[in-house]
This record gives C-alpha cells, sequence and structure tokens, in this order.
C-alpha cells in the first residue's frame, strides 16, 4: 500500500515518533504543504491519504481510484466531501481527545495573561521603563484576583471540563450554560444568567448553525463590563466585528483568542488593526504541544490499522 500526508507541516513531525506509520503502511509520500492544484496529483495514487487541512472535494476523491481511506489528522472532517467518500465506500476517520491538555493548559494562561497583565509588564521591564521607575514597583495596569470570581464555560464536553476544574483550582466558581441541544442536563444555567454573573467566558462548544456568531452584539452588551472572553474553540463562533467594537467602547474588560475567523488571517483582518485594547491573539497554538501532536499522530495510525485489520 502507498500512503500520502499532505501537510506535514502542520505536525512538524521532525520532533514525533513516526514509526508507527510504517508498520500500519508500507510506502509514503511526505509533502510539508500542498497546494490546491498539487492535490489531484498527489493522491493519485494513493490508498491511504492523511490530510490536517487540505480538502478533499468531490472532484479529487473521484480522482483517486486507488483510495481505500482518508484520514483527518484533526478532529474536525469539514474538509472532505463526506458524501462522495461514502458513495465510494472510503471511510473517513478523524481523532478526537487528543488536545484535551494542551489546550485548557493554553486557556488558562490567556486568563492568567488578562487577569494579570504580565504580558504587558514584561513588555515594559524590555522597554525600560521598570529601570526608569521612582519606586520599587510598576502599577501601569490592573491586575485581577481569580479567587472567587466566576467562570462561566460555554460547551462542556472533555475540554471544557478541563478548564473546568483548572479554574476551581483557581479558587473559582465555575458555571456551565444549558445545552444548545436543548436537552435538559442537571446543573446547567441559562446563557442569559451565565452571560450576567461571568467574570470570565471561555468557550469549548463546536461550531455549528446554533453557535455560530454566538458571541455578538447582544451576548457582548450582556456580559459584565469587567469581564472577559476566551475562545481557544472556533473562530466562527464570534462575530468580530462586534467583538472590537466591544472592546474599543470599554464594553467588556478584555478578550484573548487562539483562533480567527480566516486562518491563517490576512494582514488586514480587523482584529490585527492594533490599537484595541486588551486584546490578546495567539496563532491557533493551543494545541500543539509535543505530547498532544504525538496523540494525534498515534491516533491517526490506530485508525489506519484498525481499518485494514478490519477488512
Amino acid at each position: 500500500m502507498r500512503g500520502v500526508f499532505l501537510d506535514t507541516l502542520t505536525m512538524n513531525l521532525e520532533e514525533l515518533d513516526t514509526s508507527g506509520l510504517n508498520n500500519v503502511v508500507e510506502y509514503w509520500d511526505f509533502f510539508e504543504t500542498t497546494a490546491p492544484e498539487e492535490t489531484a496529483e498527489r493522491i493519485e495514487n494513493a490508498d491511504v491519504v492523511i490530510t490536517n487541512k487540505v480538502v478533499l472535494d468531490r472532484n479529487l476523491i473521484e480522482g483517486a481510484p486507488k483510495l481505500k481511506l482518508i484520514c483527518v489528522c484533526a478532529t474536525g472532517t469539514n474538509n472532505i466531501d463526506l458524501d462522495t467518500a461514502q458513495e465510494r465506500d472510503i471511510p473517513v476517520k478523524n481523532v478526537a481527545g487528543y488536545t484535551g491538555t494542551s489546550l485548557a493548559q493554553h486557556s488558562i494562561a490567556l486568563l492568567l495573561a488578562l487577569a494579570t497583565r504580565w504580558h504587558q509588564y514584561s513588555e515594559d521591564v524590555n522597554n525600560g521603563r521598570w529601570s526608569q521607575s521612582p519606586v520599587f514597583c510598576r502599577l501601569d495596569y490592573p491586575v485581577m484576583e481569580l479567587a472567587g470570581k466566576t467562570l462561566g464555560i460555554i460547551g462542556y464536553g472533555d475540554l471544557g471540563q478541563k478548564v473546568a476544574r483548572l479554574g476551581e483550582a483557581l479558587g473559582m466558581r465555575v458555571l456551565v450554560a444549558a445545552s444548545f441541544t436543548g436537552e435538559q442536563k442537571a446543573g446547567r444555567v441559562p446563557l442569559e444568567q451565565l452571560l450576567a454573573e461571568s467574570d470570565v467566558i471561555s468557550l469549548h462548544c463546536p461550531l455549528t448553525a446554533e453557535t455560530e456568531m454566538l458571541v455578538d452584539q447582544q451576548f457582548l452588551s450582556a456580559m459584565k463590563p469587567s469581564a472577559f472572553l476566551i475562545n481557544t474553540a472556533r473562530g466562527g463562533l464570534v462575530d468580530e466585528a462586534a467583538l472590537v467594537a466591544a472592546l474599543k467602547s470599554g464594553a467588556i474588560g478584555g478578550a484573548a483568542l487562539d483562533v480567527v475567523s480566516v486562518e491563517p488571517p490576512p494582514a488586514d483582518h480587523p482584529l490585527l488593526a492594533g490599537a484595541i485594547p486588551n486584546l490578546i491573539i495567539t496563532p491557533h497554538n493551543a494545541w500543539i504541544s509535543r505530547e498532544s501532536r504525538q496523540r494525534l499522530l498515534d491516533g491517526v495510525i490506530r485508525n489506519i490499522a484498525a481499518t485494514f485489520d478490519a477488512r
């Protein structure tokens, strides 16, 4: 069998144990990136294709006659034409649950940055402002103690639960929003209550028709003026223009994002416009610990092995 990995740069494979790939497929072609016009040629003779974000549409799948398995090196499968794969009896396998520890850690790191403003104080030290201080410390930016504050979690799967436990370890009270499916679950509160009472709101829900643009002007205006928004889930959950307006007007206390609507964002993206107060953005790297990437790759290998063992 022959396999092709279309976008290894998303994984930095050099840091990982990749030996398991050779145990499940004899020949591999590895490509750091694959442009849309390169995909057809690269997969036409493949039995197994691994992709993280490279799109496989109907024409591409139909143009790969030997294709027996598509492995998405991620959780989401929205870059695959699932109907065409099903018509050709080609399994599409994703990997879930690999990123929880890394992402939860990053979510709390973003929260701590907003609460302590350490990144701004550190920048001031590097710029010489501490050396210029008339007293022993600097008190330029307000610092919030998180103990006793309320953390609102929207999306209470594995990721949301891990963030909730870390919040509790910091002494925070945790509220969990009611499910968007309408399913009644004990201990959940209506979204309106969560928005009104939370000092921090952390998003961990999937991007669906019900949650797209969830964080709009109405959502933001219902938050406390001092509250922080954390998004390590999906950029499409947030109306970015509304968020920029809320931050500039002081309608909320701050925001920290690891995801935006278009990735990588264009240089003129509204969230990169500068002069937006108390906004932190990281480049979709909440999941990238070496341990997390190894778990993801191991999950792909297991999916390949299980598929062909079953046949």
